[in-house]
Formats: structure tokens, C-alpha cells, sequence
């Protein structure tokens, strides 16, 4: 098959690799759109450790399954494997599971590539007329809609009127619309990128603003989407006496937690990492439905192109938030 190979910092190779071969309780499913995530970008730029070169990256994806007795079946992955049995997988918490694996990072190749093979249980049918680009957003959306969720059970007060999402990439995105369909009226995006911004237009309750556009003011909830020293900073600023920040990128670095400011003003603070199980079903029951509009928020390029499309991306070229690359 052909597939997308990560072989070095800033390197990628279109060729030819083996045809993975499927365990007995595994499907092979062949890939028709899967996205380009941030945690590939990391990897790309040599800053991931945990996935060495060579690799095929990409674990948002969607696509039909090829023979057994689901031949046929159109569906959308969750990439993240675990075991069952272990304290946070009975509890719920799979997300958390002890021996987690998952696509695009070994033992489990991803799906930058025409194959992959997934347990059954990883598989979500998408209904006849909804798009397999779409549903391959399924993966990215489930994130932030975990961790909405889960801030909103947290909060002790029921002021949860206006939410500050900074981070205008997919996660971004995700968080936004997920507050939306889960309850909250106001919610504010920021992007830092002019391009992007003009580019977004997401919902008549969610506000596309540059970062000094919302300088002194404070929220209910703020989220921040990606993980930086000054991103964090400034999620610290933004949330109120008793607020919540929820904190999902991975961007890098230790510093801009104001804790002090989170200690004198019991600010609840909780990181978010991918989703449940049932997180990722749920999404995919409010993707299906509509419930988190019209995801058309996404860019489609071959895969045979996907390493221009990672340039495009480093270099700031991209308005979408989202490249949903084609085998």
C-alpha cells in the first residue's frame, strides 16, 4: 500500500510500505480522509519522543471496512486502544488506561496511509449521507468535547454563561462548538493569525477575536487549546474568581500558570486528555445529529501531497483550521 512515512525532522516520504495484516479481533479498514493533527505536527518538527522516525503518523480517520462480516461498513476510528480490565478502564476512565496504545505512535502505525487495522470495538458506523471527510473529524472534536464535559460537571457555581477558547486550530474549534452545544450562550475565539480569522465563521454565539481584543476582560470558563507559556498566561488572566480553566494543548513548555491568582481566587484548573470511550461516541451521536453544525471548517488535499500540506501548515498558509488528507 501507499502511505504517508514521517522518516525525519521536517521529512516526509509518499512510498510504498507493507500491507498491514489484521488480528483476529481486528478489521482492516481502508482509509478515505484522515486528518492532520497537531500532535503530528510535533512529530514532524522532531519535538515528540514518542514518535521516532519511521513512523506513519495520522490517527484521525475514517474510512470502510474491508471483508469479514462488517465488509463494507463505513466508519469512524477511535485510534486510542485499551484493555478493559485495568482500575481506569473499569472506572470509566479508558482514556487513562495503563497500557494505552495508540495509532501513529509505536507499536501501532497510523493512518496516513491507504490501510489500517482496528479492534471492532474502536469502530463507530456512520450513517448513510454523512460524509467520511466529516467523519473523520470525529477524533479531534471528541477531545475538546471530553473535556467540556468534564469542566462542566467540575464547576461549583452555575455561572457558566461566557467561555474564552484561545486557539483557533481544530481543538480550538472543537472546544467552541462543543460549549455551544453543550449549554453555554457566550463563547469567544481567539486566533492570533489574521488569515484564519477571516476564515472562521462558526456560529452566531461564537465571537472570532484577535488576542488583544480581549485584553482586561474575564470569563466563566476559559480553555486553553494550546498549551504555551504565554497561552497559559493568558487563560490564567482571563478566568474568573471560581471560574474553570480547562487546559487541552501540548504545545510546550512549564511556565504561565498564575498560581498564586488560581489559589486567591479558587479557580478550578483541570487537564484534559483525549476522551473517553463513550466521550467519543457521544461526539459522534452530536456530529451525526447536527448538533455541532456544519463542520465544514476543514481543507482536503491528496495524500500523496501531505508533505506540502505539512509545510503549508508550518509556514501559516492554512486558513482552515483542519487539512483532511485523501489516499
Amino acid at each position: 500500500m501507499k502511505a504517508l512515512v514521517y522518516t525525519g525532522v521536517e521529512e516526509l516520504e509518499f512510498r510504498d510500505v507493507a500491507d498491514p495484516t489484521p488480528a483476529d479481533d481486528h478489521h482492516l479498514i481502508r482509509i478515505d480522509s484522515v486528518g492532520i493533527c497537531g500532535s503530528d505536527m510535533h512529530a514532524y518538527l522532531g519535538h515528540d519522543d514518542r514518535r521516532p522516525a519511521p513512523l506513519i503518523l495520522g490517527h484521525e480517520g475514517a474510512g470502510k471496512i474491508v471483508g469479514g462480516p462488517r465488509d463494507g461498513e463505513r466508519v469512524t476510528i477511535n485510534p486510542l486502544v485499551t484493555c478493559g480490565t485495568c482500575p481506569a478502564c473499569v472506572s470509566g476512565r479508558d482514556n487513562l488506561c495503563e497500557t494505552r496504545q495508540i495509532i501513529s505512535m509505536p507499536p501501532r502505525e497510523g493512518a496516513f496511509a491507504q490501510y489500517v487495522t482496528m479492534p471492532g470495538r474502536n469502530l463507530v458506523t456512520v450513517p448513510d449521507g454523512f460524509s467520511l471527510e466529516k467523519a473523520s473529524l470525529a477524533e479531534p472534536v471528541a477531545v475538546s468535547w471530553h473535556a467540556i464535559r468534564l469542566g462542566l460537571q467540575s464547576m461549583a457555581d452555575d455561572r457558566r454563561d461566557t467561555a474564552l477558547v484561545i486557539g483557533g486550530g481544530a481543538i480550538g474549534v472543537a472546544a467552541a462548538i462543543s460549549l455551544i452545544a453543550q449549554g453555554v450562550r457566550d463563547v469567544t475565539l481567539v486566533e492570533p493569525n489574521a488569515i484564519r480569522r477571516s476564515y472562521l465563521n462558526l456560529n452566531e454565539n461564537c465571537n472570532v477575536v484577535a488576542p488583544e481584543d480581549v485584553e482586561g476582560q474575564i470569563f466563566d470558563i476559559t480553555v486553553d487549546g494550546v498549551g504555551y507559556d504565554a497561552t497559559r498566561a493568558a487563560a490564567s488572566a482571563a478566568t474568573r474568581p471560581g471560574g474553570l480553566l480547562l487546559h487541552i494543548g501540548l504545545g510546550g513548555g512549564a511556565a504561565g500558570l498564575d498560581i498564586r491568582r488560581i489559589t486567591l481566587q479558587e479557580i478550578t484548573v483541570i487537564g484534559t486528555y483525549t476522551y473517553t470511550a463513550q466521550d467519543f461516541r457521544d461526539t459522534c451521536a452530536a456530529m451525526f445529529d447536527g448538533r455541532l453544525g456544519a463542520l465544514d471548517w476543514t481543507e482536503t488535499r491528496p495524500l500523496a501531497e501531505g508533505a506540502a500540506a505539512f509545510a503549508d501548515i508550518r509556514a501559516g498558509r492554512v486558513p482552515a483550521p483542519k487539512i483532511i488528507l485523501k489516499p
